[in-house]
């Protein structure tokens, strides 16, 4: 398995750890990354309310870079995927734009022809790697832990441009920690958005919305929460301690990567992984529930 490889910004920057940890399980797996290194950021959704020609061109100047590789994108975070998915799907649909995003493509001699396919980790892990075999790669059964999945937007909306998984009742998350040895708990808020769009303009909002999904799962019984977008991350592990403060409630409930959690069950040890990284320690949780000398 070889991909040409978007990590996005998150990753490159304040998520160090997801970028690492990424490395390493792809490495255990045996899957290629060609790294897009000078492709630009996917806009986030914000390029797009300024400007919607210039977000579909920045993407599809990176859609052009993994078409000349030869290679379909693989990224490592929700809300790139569902931008890119979403230009990918407008340009695919639309004729029109199509020639004239590529005639401004080919005043840099590149062009889009519409067969790269767009994959998060997650869905590669599923439909490319295969789930029995990625079974068959565990090292260390994560029996024991209860893991509560959070889905959020991006991987899962809109369903039109994405077409993975059941956008109201998703199933890929929950599949993955179990095959990981883990027991996936389920509650309220799980595929509902982080908050994180409006964290700098309605930052009370966005922590309300963050404190209640994180003491729903907490009150279900997870020992931690796994999130395959690390803008979600942020609203959840960098901003818990502000988002509790509004609830007056203690909840002290980790969140971890996707790369992460898949690295641990592999057998990569959690300093390698940047689980130190984090604002809610995970040291208590890998200890007392996977006996992890932490």
């Amino acid at each position: 398995m070889k991909y040409a490889y978007y990590p996005g910004c998150v990753a490159k920057s304040s998520a160090p750890e997801l970028y690492d940890s990424t490395s390493l399980v792809a490495e255990k797996l045996g899957i290629e990354l060609i790294e897009l290194t000078a492709a630009s950021c996917c806009g986030a959704g914000a390029v797009n309310e300024a400007n919607p020609f210039l977000n579909v061109l920045l993407n599809a100047r990176t859609f052009s870079m993994a078409e000349n590789l030869g290679l379909n994108i693989l990224t490592i975070c929700s809300t790139c995927q569902g931008v890119m998915g979403q230009v990918k799907w407008q340009l695919n649909s639309d004729p029109a734009l199509m020639a004239r995003t590529n005639e401004a493509l080919s005043k840099i001699n590149m062009k889009y022809e519409g067969r790269v396919q767009i994959k998060h980790l997650l869905w590669a892990l599923i439909d490319d790697f295969g789930l029995s075999k990625l079974e068959g790669q565990v090292s260390r059964p994560l029996r024991g832990l209860k893991v509560a999945p959070f889905y959020g937007c991006y991987i899962l909306r809109p369903p039109e441009t994405l077409q993975f998984d059941d956008h109201e009742n998703p199933t890929s998350l929950d599949q993955l920690i179990t095959v990981l040895g883990a027991e996936s708990v389920h509650y309220e808020g799980e595929t509902k958005c982080c908050g994180f769009p409006i964290l700098f303009v309605q930052r009370e909002t966005a922590f309300d919305m963050a404190a209640t999904y994180l003491n729903n799962a907490k009150q279900s019984g997870a020992d931690l929460l796994v999130t395959p977008c690390p803008l979600c991350h942020i609203s959840l592990d960098t901003y818990q301690g502000k988002s509790v403060k509004r609830k007056e409630t203690e909840i002290n409930l980790p969140v971890v990567h996707l790369s992460q959690l898949v690295g641990l069950a592999l057998g990569v040890e959690p300093e390698k992984l940047g689980f130190s990284k984090h604002m809610v320690s995970t040291a208590r949780v890998l200890r007392e529930s996977l006996q992890l000398p932490l």
